[in-house]
């Protein structure tokens, strides 16, 4: 028999240093980032018509964003790119993203379509246009759903449940040799499902790693295999994080052999277990340092707070499947799972809940924000689905530890005499007192069976009662994984609110209105271009500018403008243009409500012909 004495090579103290070192690697870049970037601003301003040819495309986002070289596209009326490099970073800035555009331009609406990860690992997009010269139909086409919403957004997403899954097997198995009972490493159920935790891990992990790149940059399954792009993923943070996953899930493996040879526990001292806790800490920093913790806000403590969620989840959820194999295999090899072990993981297994409903409530403070954002947000109503079920999980739980608690007491030597005929081996004769067989078919109010003569037969009813009673809670763990494992694929509720916040804020930087009018002239029709700056309540500059039909610039003798708001019977309000030699413009014009106000445009093409047109434009309040 093996015995701690004589320590082979591969023992879980030889891999503390790497332990430490990955933990380090991982941690180190992990530094204050922020959660789902949204787009800030950009210049040109979405919708905006300029007169002349701009050098650059700059986006501005509201925290800092990483790209590929195809991130950020600047596409013509005619549907043909015209940023022949990449985007960089505008003066080191890390939210910012720009692009140099090509020569000259030729007038119409240009088409900007951009796909940045955000810090906490998560690629975002969008689209907007501007116009040189005057607006017009453009064939640029652009995808406009979810960046999870693809093939290899929806295999990332499920991989992503296979390694959750994988590390609450493989921590919570684990944990239960080393804590509960030792002697559980040498059985065929727990050593199967610790292969089945490791195996699913390490397969998820590599497959994870090799989706990453097209995940990022919306590409299509086949280039997986890029040399480029997978020489990108690495260098980044998810990709890091990942390739150190794979480097613990090797040290893992070497303990893990290693703990198969201590037949009888012999071994598992103090500095066993602090090994194992520490590789557990680091696969879960593996996690931390590239999700939702690692960017937001109080990211110091919410990292350490989201390891210690997913540890407590794994030591949870992995050892009630342990506990239930175990129960499960009764008499297979003469060795039951003692009373003693199943109290101390139902004393290990309630300090785990306490340690998920306390991070948890942390951690739902910090990514939802407020309680609004419960009902309004696609994060708050999931989280609210989670916490109902957690919330029966929690009753199931106070059925198992009754059950728990009765054979525990039971296999007690002050209410009976034990008896081990083979290792491990209980037999509980007759306790004083005890109930008789007719008394067993509910105890307290939960289920129960009939039970045989003797004590052994008391002892097989708590055995069942808690093996049925751990399914349940086993099963409804599996679904608290599920909704876990959406919950780190959508955006937080704070961060939803500032992308809306930030939205908001940029999207009225231009309001532009563009209205045809007959020039007095048989088939000669111009155009006259209003545009509002910011477009909000509040003070507004106005420019007019007016077309002639070949599209050049056209000189009127008047141009006058009132806006009304008909819903409110404000108006008309004169906007008082004065001609600039060119165009017509004012710089005070005060808009006091928000809503969708109508323009009134009175042109005089000669010294008695005039026509007035109307359009309508929405006014947006000032964001608060």
């Amino acid at each position: 028999m093996h015995t701690g004495s004589a320590r082979a090579p591969g023992t879980p103290l030889t891999v503390l240093a790497l332990v430490v070192a990955v933990l380090a690697l991982v941690l180190g870049g992990a530094g204050s980032a922020f959660a789902h970037a949204a787009l800030s601003g950009s210049d040109p301003a979405d919708g905006a018509v300029l007169k002349t040819d701009p050098q650059y495309v700059t986006l501005t986002f509201t925290e800092s964003v990483s790209f590929s070289d195809d991130s950020l596209r600047v596409l013509s009326p005619e549907n043909e790119r015209v940023n022949p490099r990449p985007a960089q970073h505008v003066d080191g800035k890390d939210n910012t993203a720009r692009v140099e555009l090509s020569g000259k331009l030729p007038q119409g609406t240009y088409t900007v379509a951009w796909r940045v990860v955000s810090a906490d690992g998560h690629p975002i997009s969008g689209a907007f246009v501007f116009s040189i010269g005057k607006p017009s139909e453009t064939a640029a086409v652009v995808a406009t759903g979810s960046p999870d919403d693809t093939a290899v957004g929806r295999m990332y997403g499920v991989f992503r449940y296979v390694a959750y899954s994988g590390l609450a097997l493989l921590v919570g198995a684990a944990t239960f040799v080393l804590v509960c009972w030792p002697a559980a490493g040498a059985t065929r159920p727990v050593r199967r499902l610790l292969a089945v935790g490791w195996v699913a891990l390490t397969a998820s992990t590599v497959v994870l790693l090799l989706l990453r790149g097209p995940y990022e940059a919306a590409g299509q399954v086949t280039s997986v295999f890029d040399p480029a792009q997978l020489g990108q993923t690495v260098t980044g943070r998810p990709g890091g994080a990942l390739i150190a996953r794979l480097v613990l899930l090797a040290a893992t493996a070497v303990s893990l052999r290693w703990l198969a040879r201590q037949h009888d526990g012999a071994g598992l001292g103090g500095r066993v277990r602090l090994a194992g806790a520490l590789l557990a800490a680091a696969l879960a920093a593996t996690w931390v340092a590239a999700e939702h913790a690692s960017a937001g806000i109080q990211v110091a403590l919410a990292m350490p707070v989201a390891a210690l969620h997913l540890l407590a989840m794994g030591v949870w959820l992995g050892g009630l499947v342990t506990l239930l194999l175990l129960l499960r295999r009764r008499g297979s090899d003469g060795r039951d799972i003692p009373a003693s072990a199943i109290g101390r993981f139902s004393t290990l297994a309630f300090g785990a809940v306490a340690v998920l409903v306390g991070t948890g409530v942390y951690q739902s403070w910090r990514q939802v924000g407020s309680w609004e954002a419960l009902s309004t947000t696609s994060y708050g109503k999931t989280l609210i689905v989670k916490i109902a079920v957690v919330v029966l999980v929690l009753w199931v739980a106070s059925f198992s530890r009754r059950w728990t608690a009765r054979l525990v007491h039971e296999a007690s030597p002050a209410t009976a005499e034990l008896t081990v005929p083979a290792p491990e081996r209980v037999r509980v004769a007759q306790a004083v007192g005890a109930p008789a067989p007719a008394e067993r078919q509910e105890l307290d109010g939960v289920p129960g069976e009939p039970a045989g003569d003797g004590a052994s037969d008391a002892t097989d009813v708590y055995r069942r009662g808690l093996r049925r009673m751990v399914t349940v809670e086993a099963v409804l763990g599996v679904v608290v994984l599920v909704i876990t494992t959406v919950l780190t694929g959508t955006q937080p509720s704070r961060a939803a609110g500032e992308r809306v916040a930030a939205a908001s804020a940029a999207e009225p930087q231009v309001k532009v209105v563009t209205v045809p009018f007959d020039m007095g002239t048989a088939n000669r029709q111009g155009t006259v271009q209003i545009t509002l700056a910011p477009g909000r309540v509040g003070e507004n500059t106005v420019e007019a500018v007016v077309y002639a039909p070949d599209g050049g610039f056209a000189t009127v003798p008047e141009l006058r403008l009132t806006l009304t708001q008909d819903e409110l019977g404000i108006g008309p309000l004169d906007a008082k243009l004065k001609d600039q030699k060119g165009y017509w413009a004012t710089y005070d014009l005060r808009l006091p409500m928000p809503g969708v106000w109508t323009l009134n445009i009175t042109v005089r093409t000669t010294d008695i012909d005039q026509v007035t047109v109307r359009d309508t434009v929405r006014i947006t309040p000032v964001p608060r």
